[in-house]
């Protein structure tokens, strides 16, 4: 039977508490942003465009075989989302919580759309393709798909992000299937734009990289590019590492373990790290199962050169996907999603926990309800008070796309 997903979005008031365990918050009533009986939808992700503006984007699915990227803009801090543009070179997009497509706005004005599409070979089953197109119209029409690699010999890349760097140019990194090691494992490659010729100039930064888990990409304060990745480590450890590059991207240093986890694993979770920034340096959070099981933290004082020994954000053995993002007060915020029995049902729900600056956890929660199976959060920063949260969602076979606010000092 097809599942069914709906994307739900809060805006949640952070409030401070001392309880350290995770406490269920109430329901609260959704407002509808679009739907349609006849579709789907999946693979929310939050982004703003060059104004400043909150933008939400997501995949509607018309079909197994069709299927578009479409995205709506706030004015009001998330609150509300106006019409949604669907964007049609998108149709052949093939949603994927962990491979989601994405939206990046240039100062220039320019808006950028990546997406992956199945590419099932003999080699792999489960290859894909990575498509972007170009709007200079602010988004009114789109160009033609481009496809990121043109190497013919390339036949399967995947888990790519997309980040806006200093000069106002678009950086794209992803994992390919073209390496010069004969070992397991995909190559770390990224490209990127100049002006509106799309993205040129394609490289190899990383080898040995797991294949199947999400990229990050991250640009801190002081320009530095951050470039994070579950690696494959002495051919059997699968820990997360990152490669610096204080160059615009000319150079990259080695891999640096985040934290020497030791997880050996013949296979992909499915599941990649997580960066932020605040006036304390770096952070992180990602799952293992290397010396224990759930999601975990930790922090970089020196922005990546040393790692704080990690911390456990949840240690329920089904706690995965997390998403980190700093509040303008320096706290720091973390999403995750992780099952829940409900009855004899097993559901999954979305967990929130706040830190502070140095990393110290003020509270931690669940966002959405044990009655649905939700899944893939993801989370933009409103304000020192605030966070839009939005997660795919299946329940009952009912599908929307909807978001919540939470007033705040209630």
């Amino acid at each position: 039977m097809k599942n069914y997903f709906a994307i739900t979005a809060f805006v949640l008031s952070l409030v401070s508490c001392s309880n350290k365990q995770a406490e269920q918050t109430s329901s609260e009533e959704e407002k509808t942003v679009s739907t349609n009986t006849s579709s789907t939808t999946s693979c929310p992700y939050l982004t703003q465009d060059e104004k400043g503006n909150v933008v939400m984007s997501w995949v509607k699915e018309i079909n197994d075989s069709i299927a578009f990227v479409c995205y709506a803009l706030s004015q009001d801090k998330g609150i509300s989302f106006g019409e949604p543009v669907e964007i049609k070179a998108t149709k052949d997009v093939h949603p994927h919580g962990e491979n989601l497509p994405k939206l990046l706005f240039k100062p220039s004005g320019e808006i950028i759309v990546i997406w992956g599409v199945n590419n099932a070979n003999p080699k792999s089953k489960y290859s894909g393709l990575v498509y972007y197109s170009q709007s200079f119209d602010e988004g009114k029409t789109w160009a033609n798909p481009i496809a990121l690699v043109k190497d013919t010999s390339a036949y399967d890349q995947r888990y790519f992000d997309m980040e806006l760097l200093p000069n106002g140019e678009a950086m794209v990194i992803w994992l390919d299937n073209r390496g010069e090691k004969e070992k397991e494992g995909s190559t770390l490659f990224c490209a990127v734009t100049n002006g509106k010729t799309g993205f040129l100039n394609e490289k190899a930064i990383g080898e040995t990289c797991c294949p199947c888990c999400r990229t990050d990409l991250f640009v801190d304060s002081k320009g530095t590019i951050h470039a994070s990745y579950r690696d494959i480590i002495n051919d059997s450890i699968r820990d997360m590492v990152q490669l610096v590059s204080s160059d615009n991207g000319s150079t990259f240093s080695q891999p640096i373990r985040i934290s020497a986890d030791n997880w050996v694993i013949n296979g992909c979770p499915h599941t990649g790290p997580t960066v932020t920034e605040n006036n304390a340096g770096l952070h992180f959070a990602w799952y293992t199962m290397g010396g224990g099981e759930g999601v975990f933290y930790c922090k970089s004082s020196d922005f990546g050169k040393t790692f704080s020994k990690r911390d456990i954000v949840s240690s329920n053995p089904s706690a995965k996907h997390p998403q980190i993002a700093a509040l303008p007060n320096g706290n720091v915020v973390i999403v995750w999603d992780e099952s829940v029995k409900k009855g004899e049902k097993v559901n999954a729900w979305i967990g929130l926990q706040v830190r502070n600056s140095k990393g110290k956890i003020i509270s931690s929660k669940f966002v959405s309800s044990d009655d649905a199976f939700s899944e893939f959060a993801v989370l933009k920063v409103i304000d020192e008070n605030n966070i839009l949260v939005v997660y795919n969602q299946r329940i009952n076979g009912r599908k929307s796309i909807s978001h919540k606010t939470v007033a705040l000092n209630n």
